[in-house]
């Protein structure tokens, strides 16, 4: 007993030093999901987040990964406080990594969004969805990152699961890359087709001077996806996420220069949001899941019905909720 109630002693001790470390840190860390090279986007954001690190009196540092999960686990084992991420990995970032959807972007032309795209090249055959699913198993793929809203989870959703395919056995081969790679393996005919998005696009003309759409054709444009989300770690210190928040949602009202910085990274500025901004993308996220579901042939009657029951439920909270944020 008395081993058992050091071990509790110990234990909330450090979870205490912990949490006291996490409000007391000397340097704050901004995680960035790898949708381009480090390079690229090192330039673009570090004229923000110096300007950040002045309104909060913290400095901030850029944090990269090679992938998403990199910046999710970061923020898990708090080596990141703060991050841009889409949709979809900040739904990780919230569930696993103490993860606070505090603001979203607004890009350039002030859409609430941006949009997923599938590309081939001009010179191309291919002239349609059903073209490429007709010629799948001849042709390369280049597909997201696992945590990726517009690389994986919207086009999974919208693009394959409604045409009742999955690319790891439509194509001849698929490789798993970021938007600015997947972009730049089209045009330079590395790969048949490809996913990327529209905010990609945007940055490709920004960086070259050319545009894109000149060597691709769109195969197919995914639905709106909701902008991308600004997360902080929940345990950091109120004022400091205060702090925080109103750097963001004021980034762009103040000077020439903050504007040019935001040209940069393709946005108008940020508006304020919250954990709610998640809500379709988790719907869409258990709707692909029931599909497939429904559509797996190794699965027994019994299991699949459970399965499937399981997810109803929870789309069904997620209805309510989604309903009740519509009528406030």
């Amino acid at each position: 007993m008395f081993v058992k109630t050091l071990s509790a002693l110990f234990a909330s001790a450090a979870l205490l030093s912990a949490s006291a470390l996490a409000q007391d840190a000397k340097t704050l860390n901004f995680g960035i999901i790898s949708t381009e090279s480090s390079t690229n986007l090192k330039s673009a954001w570090d004229p923000v987040i110096a300007d950040l690190s002045r309104a909060i009196g913290v400095p901030v540092k850029p944090f990269f990964a090679s992938d998403y999960a990199g910046i999710i686990e970061g923020m898990r084992f708090n080596k990141v406080q703060m991050a841009w991420y889409g949709n979809k990995s900040a739904i990780e970032a919230v569930d696993r990594a103490q993860g606070e959807v505090f603001a979203s972007v607004i890009d350039k032309d002030g859409n609430p969004g941006y949009w997923s795209l599938l590309l081939t090249h001009k010179s191309s055959p291919l002239q349609s969805v059903q073209d490429v699913i007709k010629n799948g198993k001849t042709l390369s793929y280049g597909a997201g990152d696992p945590n990726s809203t517009s690389g994986t989870a919207v086009p999974n959703f919208y693009l394959w699961l409604a045409n009742k395919v999955e690319p790891r056995t439509l194509f001849k081969n698929v490789r798993i890359a970021n938007h600015e790679t997947n972009l730049l393996s089209v045009i330079n005919k590395q790969t048949d087709v490809a996913i990327t998005n529209t905010e990609a696009v945007e940055r490709y003309r920004l960086s070259t001077g050319k545009n894109a759409m000149e060597d691709v054709r769109v195969l197919w444009k995914s639905p709106l996806i909701p902008a991308d989300p600004l997360v902080y770690r929940s345990d950091l210190p109120p004022e400091l996420k205060q702090k925080v928040r109103d750097f963001f949602v004021n980034y762009g009202k103040g000077s020439q220069q903050e504007l040019d910085n935001l040209k940069r990274l393709t946005y108008k500025g940020f508006r304020p949001s919250d954990n709610n901004q998640l809500i379709p993308i988790r719907q869409m996220d258990l709707a692909g899941a029931k599909g497939r579901l429904e559509n797996d042939a190794n699965l027994s009657a019994d299991d699949k019905k459970k399965r499937i029951a399981e997810i109803d439920a929870k789309l069904d909270a997620l209805d309510k909720q989604a309903a009740a944020l519509a009528k406030q």
